[in-house]
């Protein structure tokens, strides 16, 4: 098998929750050895997110961990310990790559901050994803996803027309930050190849994110307009038909896309051309925007007597953008994702079988391997005796110290 791009590079992740693993877990599916750096003194928070294995409230069982870490190895230095916080210099010096997601100033007042790290490791790159980056006015701001969202602006663009922001309900932001935090540090890498110097990354987490309002920013810059919550209506106008519509059965839908005047043609002709399609107006973009409200409810009344695949299917050949919306159940078994490999069925060490995703990055001459999420401290052996050369009777002192813990 041919080598993975990052092989020979190791990692010490001290990000946590969701945007800090997935960094580490994109490093891992490129190849890197990546160990996330945790501890029972303070218990990650997504190691506490149902489901668990068994129902077993363990923060060792929590399958939503075990997908959002994959990649991941773990080993467990407790940094409210002094000895914890040399313990972690000294694996660091070991690593070329140095990940967290703390506030600003954390990781100095740990002692492995980037003036420290460079001490133990010259070369070493320190990849820092605050919330709003590590200086300016909102250098303290303390945020989860959803809050990420109201801070870029994208907040402000869901809902319905003419009514309040309706946030994002989850936290997408941490994935998507996560990859593109990673991206960051193999960009990072490669300068260093080449030059042979590390460098501290500041990445804002709000400032990745900001690029997904782009359109709205531009259209203010150009135009003057401040984008406002427009439903399921192109942002920028510039597709009619444009939105979900209920088909057959329980809470199926579709949705359609028509951009071009030949796309609205064959959606008519789909349609079986009935009365209300053929207003000339409804020939071009302009007519159908002013008439959309009405296209909605007669488009909605057709489609609710078909399979919402069949239908997609059918529309597609037809050259119209249109696709089943999925919930989460479908998923695991859409033909398209089971043929990629989308998710994965894995076994765990403790000994359950657990579903996560498969590698998202996907190379012609190497593939990545996919492992479950770690346990807490899952390569502690590994890292401390053999990595670290420490002594058995070191080992087990500082694992009954609560400094390895």
């Amino acid at each position: 098998m041919a080598t993975l791009p990052l092989e020979g590079i190791r990692v010490a992740n001290f990000g946590w929750v969701w945007a800090g693993p997935v960094v580490g877990q994109t490093l891992g599916f490129l190849g890197a050895e990546v160990y996330k750096v945790e501890s029972r003194a303070r218990v990650d928070l997504t190691r506490m997110l149902p489901p668990f294995a068994g129902g077993l409230r363990d923060p060792d069982r929590s399958l939503s961990n075990h997908a959002c870490w994959a990649g991941n190895g773990s080993i467990s230095i407790n940094l409210k310990e002094e000895e914890g916080r040399e313990l972690a210099r000294e694996f660091v010096s070991h690593c070329d790559v140095v990940i967290e997601n703390f506030g600003p100033g954390v990781m100095n007042k740990l002692g492995i901050g980037y003036d420290d790290l460079r001490r133990y490791r010259k070369d070493v790159i320190l990849f820092s994803m605050p919330a709003a980056g590590l200086n300016g006015p909102l250098e303290k701001v303390r945020t989860y996803g959803l809050s990420l969202t109201s801070l870029t602006g994208l907040d402000s663009l869901t809902g319905y027309p003419q009514g309040p922001p309706v946030p994002v309900e989850n936290a997408f932001s941490d994935p998507y930050n996560g990859i593109m935090g990673a991206f960051a540090v193999i960009t990072a890498l490669n300068f260093r190849k080449h030059s042979g110097k590390g460098q501290h990354i500041d990445y804002s987490q709000q400032e990745a994110i900001m690029q997904m309002v782009g359109p709205a920013f531009m259209d203010y810059e150009l135009n003057g307009r401040i984008a406002e919550p427009q439903g399921n209506r192109h942002p920028c106008a510039a597709a009619c038909p444009h939105g979900v519509y209920p088909c057959a059965g329980d809470d199926r839908w579709i949705s359609i896309a028509v951009a071009r005047d030949e796309e609205w043609q064959a959606l008519v002709k789909s349609m079986g051309s009935p009365e209300w399609a053929l207003v000339a107006g409804l020939n071009t973009l302009d007519g159908r925007l002013a008439a959309s409200e009405n296209l909605d409810e007669n488009i909605a009344r057709w489609t609710r007597s078909f399979d919402d695949r069949e239908l997609a299917e059918s529309l597609q050949r037809s050259g119209i953008a249109a696709a089943p919306v999925l919930n989460v159940a479908d998923l695991l078994h859409d033909p398209h994702y089971r043929s990629r490999g989308t998710f994965v069925e894995v076994r765990h060490p403790l000994g359950f079988k657990e579903t996560i995703y498969g590698a998202y990055v996907k190379m012609s001459r190497s593939p990545a391997t996919v492992d479950t999420g770690p346990a807490i401290g899952r390569d502690n052996d590994k890292v401390f005796k053999n990595l670290l050369s420490m002594t058995e009777k070191r080992y087990r002192q500082l694992i009954e110290r609560k400094v390895i813990y």
